[in-house]
C-alpha cells in the first residue's frame, strides 16, 4: 500500500491549503484508492493558521474574551494540541488586518489582546506557545501583548500606560516583575517568516506601514518610535532587537517577543514540520505532494516547498512541487531535495483570469502526474 503525503501551502488570493490537500487527495484516490493518503495543511502564521494546526494534527479550538485592534471588546481563539501541552495562537486572530477594515491607523492598534489569549494558554498549563506573527493591523513592537502578560511601561513621570505605535519612545522604564508566572517554564516559538529589521528602510514601518495606513510622513514618525522602543529595551533589559532579521514582522512584534519574552523566531515551516512530527510521518512514505502559487529564488530561502523538500531528502523520499508559476533560477531547489517542479497553470492567460480556473488545473495537474505514475509503475 502507497503513502502519500500532502503537503502546499496556500496559493495567495486562489486557494488554501486545505482546499489544495483535498484536490490532491481525490486525484491520488483516484489512481491508488488504497493509498495512505496523510494531508498536512499548511499554517503560515497568519490566518487561518490555528485551523490549519487543528485540521493538521487535531485538538480544541478554545474562545476567549479579549480585546481587539482598537480595545474594543471581541472574541478572541487559540488552539490547543498535544492533549493541551501546545498553544497555537496567531496574532491575527485579535490584532489582524482584516478586523479594522479600511479604519486603519498604525500608529493606535494594539496587540494587548494576543497578550490575552497567551495568558488563557498559560492558565490552561501548557508547556509549549507558538505565536504566529501575520497579517497585523499593529506597529505597536508587540508591547501591547507585553503590557496584557503583566509588562509594566512607565513614562518620565512614572505614570503607567499601555504603549501603542504614536508613543513608545514615551516609555522611560520597563518593569518586568509583574510578568504572568504562568508563563515561567513555558517555550515560546514565534512564528515568523520574514527576516526584516525592526528599524530603517527595511524595518516594520517603512515595508508595512503604507498597508496599515500610515502615509509617508507616518512611516518615518512610526520607524522613528520604534527606534525609541529600541533604544530603551536595550538600556532596561539589555536586549538589542534593533537588527535582529524578524524583529520587523507584524509590526515589530517578533523584536517585542524577543525582548519581553526571551521567545525563539523560527521559520513557520520548521514550526509546522516539528509540530506535526513530519520527521516521523514520513520515514516511511513513498511520495510527498507539496506546492505554492510561484517558486523562485525566494521560494529558495527556506519556504514551504524548500523547509518540505530539506525533511524529505534526510530522508531518501521523493517530493514534487505542483506550483502556479516556476521562476528562473530554480535549479538549486533539485539539490535540497525537490524531484521534480510542474506548473498548475495549462493555458497562458494573465493571473486575473487563471486565478478562476486554479482549482480545476490543480485537479488536471495532479491527475496527470498520477497517471504517469501509475503507468510506470509507482
Amino acid at each position: 500500500m502507497k503513502k502519500v503525503i500532502l503537503m502546499p501551502d496556500s496559493f495567495k488570493g486562489t486557494m488554501s491549503s486545505s482546499e489544495i490537500c483535498g484536490i490532491m487527495e481525490k486525484a491520488v484516490r483516484a489512481y491508488y484508492p488504497d493509498a495512505e493518503v496523510v494531508p498536512i495543511p499548511v499554517a503560515d502564521g497568519g490566518e487561518g493558521s490555528v485551523d490549519a494546526f487543528l485540521a493538521a494534527v487535531g485538538g480544541e479550538r478554545v474562545t476567549v474574551p479579549v480585546r481587539g485592534p482598537y480595545m474594543e471588546e471581541m472574541e478572541g481563539y487559540y488552539g490547543l494540541l498535544d492533549g493541551g501541552s501546545t498553544a497555537v495562537i496567531e496574532m491575527a486572530a485579535c490584532a489582524g488586518l482584516p478586523l479594522v477594515g479600511e479604519n486603519r491607523h498604525a500608529e493606535k492598534t494594539t496587540t494587548y489582546g494576543v497578550g490575552q489569549l497567551m495568558a488563557h494558554a498559560a492558565g490552561r498549563g501548557c508547556k509549549k506557545m507558538i505565536v504566529g506573527l501575520g497579517g497585523s493591523a499593529t506597529n505597536d513592537f508587540g508591547a501591547g501583548a507585553a503590557a496584557a502578560l503583566g509588562v509594566r511601561f512607565l513614562d518620565e513621570a512614572g505614570e503607567e500606560f499601555v504603549p501603542v505605535g504614536e508613543n513608545l519612545a514615551r516609555v522611560a522604564k520597563i518593569d518586568m516583575s509583574g510578568l504572568l508566572p504562568a508563563l515561567r517554564g513555558i517555550e515560546v516559538i514565534t512564528m515568523c517568516d520574514i527576516d526584516n529589521p525592526l528599524c530603517g528602510k527595511n524595518g516594520a514601518a517603512h515595508i508595512f506601514g503604507p498597508q496599515k495606513g500610515a502615509d509617508p510622513a507616518m512611516v518615518e514618525y512610526l520607524d522613528g518610535q520604534l527606534s525609541a522602543i529600541a533604544r530603551t529595551v536595550g538600556r532596561e533589559l539589555g536586549r538589542d532587537v534593533a537588527d535582529l532579521p524578524g524583529a520587523g514582522a507584524a509590526g515589530g512584534m517578533g523584536g517585542g517577543m524577543v525582548a519581553f519574552l526571551g521567545s525563539r523566531l523560527q521559520m513557520g515551516i520548521e514550526t509546522v514540520l516539528d509540530t506535526v512530527g513530519f520527521d516521523r510521518l514520513v520515514c516511511d512514505a513513498d511520495l510527498v505532494l507539496s506546492g505554492e502559487g510561484k517558486i523562485d529564488t525566494q521560494s529558495l530561502r527556506g519556504k514551504v516547498v524548500i523547509g518540505v523538500a530539506r525533511r524529505c531528502k534526510k530522508h531518501g523520499v521523493p517530493l514534487v512541487a505542483l506550483v502556479g508559476d516556476i521562476g528562473d533560477n530554480i535549479e538549486n531547489a533539485y539539490e535540497e531535495g525537490v524531484s521534480a517542479v510542474f506548473s498548475t497553470n495549462r493555458v497562458a492567460v494573465d493571473f486575473s483570469v487563471a486565478r478562476t480556473r486554479s482549482k480545476s488545473d490543480m485537479a488536471l495537474t495532479v491527475d496527470n502526474l498520477m497517471r504517469f505514475l501509475s503507468r510506470i509503475g509507482f
